[in-house]
């Protein structure tokens, strides 16, 4: 699960078809998603993010400087929760742009290369096992 599989002929053909089809009825529509590039569309969502964060400080100042109790806190919270939401927008934004924190697949192991932690430590576990028989059967 989670590797690519090659498509068979019959497949490709239907494919191509369906390629050729969608031309013919929509050459602009086509063109648009075939030139589209999902890199640029988190770029623009970080941009938005980082605006966000700069308008969530804003806020927060402006929070700060307002003379009234109840009415400062209220405006700074809304400031701040603005610049958390718009950082955490930001990052994954820019995980999914760049790749890094790739998903795990269905059995354990991740689409990124790397092993999960649960294993990292599972195997760290069989070597301390492994070193604590070897010292108990010297020892004996």
């Amino acid at each position: 699960m989670g590797g690519t599989v090659p498509l068979s002929e019959h497949e490709q053909r239907l494919l191509d078809q369906i390629e050729r089809e969608l031309y013919a009825a929509d050459p602009k529509f086509a063109h648009a998603v075939r030139t589209t590039n999902p890199q640029s569309h988190y770029k623009r969502q970080v941009i938005k993010a980082a605006l966000g964060l700069v308008i969530g400080i804003s806020v927060l100042m402006a929070g700060l400087v307002v003379s009234k109790g109840t009415l400062s806190v209220a405006i700074s919270v809304t400031g701040f929760l603005l610049m958390l939401a718009s950082g955490v927008w930001a990052l994954s934004s820019w995980k999914r742009m760049t790749g890094i924190g790739g998903d795990y697949d269905s059995d354990g192991g991740s689409a990124g290369g790397r092993a999960p932690r649960g294993r990292q430590q599972s195997g760290f576990m069989n070597r301390l096992e492994e070193r604590w028989r070897r010292r108990t059967e010297e020892g004996s």
